[in-house]
């Protein structure tokens, strides 16, 4: 259905500006993707939105009339309202022209089927956002299956993760779980766990590794505690030639990502 919001005290704008708070997407099963960029990423990996708002009267992309098609005809709302209220919805000034409300799509880990992907990751205690989002993108740029989120990660359906991801969040599998329940499902069939780690002579070219491969980053600022690292298969280090000591959590994960992706490509 096509429709109009014209002012700022419209109970749906109040309920859908409360899906930037963790607790209400918790409550409502939803979240907000912003863009038609990452809102075409999504169409185009089977995911519509079941809202979709928009700015009225302006210049319309092909892209977006086409998602506003697909939209109506899946019994989705297409919601025009003023640039203003836009921007109060996404707590922006300069806010996008197009926001989708989609519904949250979390993947159980028993749903997961390893055998899919050569390579998945995995995060323990991520905390940034962006790191989240990031690995998301690396993820998607490796073939990955998707990303397993350990112990009390930030949100991945936050704005600002799913910014991050550029689209990513709807062509990777997303999951949530403890690291007694990651474990567990791990050992119950194949998989090689290798963790990043300074605590290790191995250095990452030099290893081997197998499929499929899950690559375990730690906390940005504590890394992986003692005890993740002992489970782990194979510990790996990059080489850091200045003073730096260690490499950003996002950025690691996707040096690891290519370094195994090669040798898959070329064994």
């Amino acid at each position: 259905m096509r429709r109009e919001i014209t002012g700022f005290s419209n109970p749906l704008l109040k309920e859908i500006r409360g899906l930037r708070e963790k607790k209400f997407r918790k409550r409502a099963g939803l979240f907000l993707a912003e863009g038609l960029r990452i809102m075409t990423e999504a169409r185009e990996a089977g995911f519509l939105p079941e809202m979709l708002f928009r700015v009225k009267d302006r210049p319309v992309h092909d892209l977006e009339v086409t998602l506003e098609a697909e939209v109506l005809a899946n019994n989705g709302d297409v919601i025009e309202t003023s640039a203003d209220i836009m921007a109060k919805l996404s707590g922006k000034d300069n806010a996008q022209a197009v926001v989708g409300v989609y519904r949250d799509h979390g993947t159980a880990l028993v749903d997961i089927d390893r055998s899919t992907a050569p390579i998945w990751l995995v995060a323990q205690s991520m905390r940034d956002p962006g790191n989240l989002g990031t690995m998301l993108r690396t993820g998607d740029a490796v073939g990955a299956g998707g990303l397993i989120l350990i112990d009390d990660c930030t949100d991945p359906f936050s704005v600002e993760s799913v910014r991050a991801s550029m689209g990513a969040i709807f062509t990777q599998k997303v999951v949530q779980c403890r690291w007694e329940e990651f474990t567990a499902w791990l050992r119950a069939g194949e998989g090689q766990l290798v963790g990043t780690s300074l605590q290790t002579d191995t250095d990452y070219q030099a290893a081997r590794y197998s499929a499929p491969c899950f690559i375990l980053t730690g906390n940005e600022a504590q890394g992986l505690p003692d005890d993740y690292e002992a489970e782990c298969d194979l510990r790996v280090k990059m080489p850091m030639r200045g003073k730096a000591d260690s490499l950003n959590a996002a950025v690691a994960t996707a040096v690891m990502a290519y370094e195994v992706l090669n040798q898959f490509r070329h064994a």
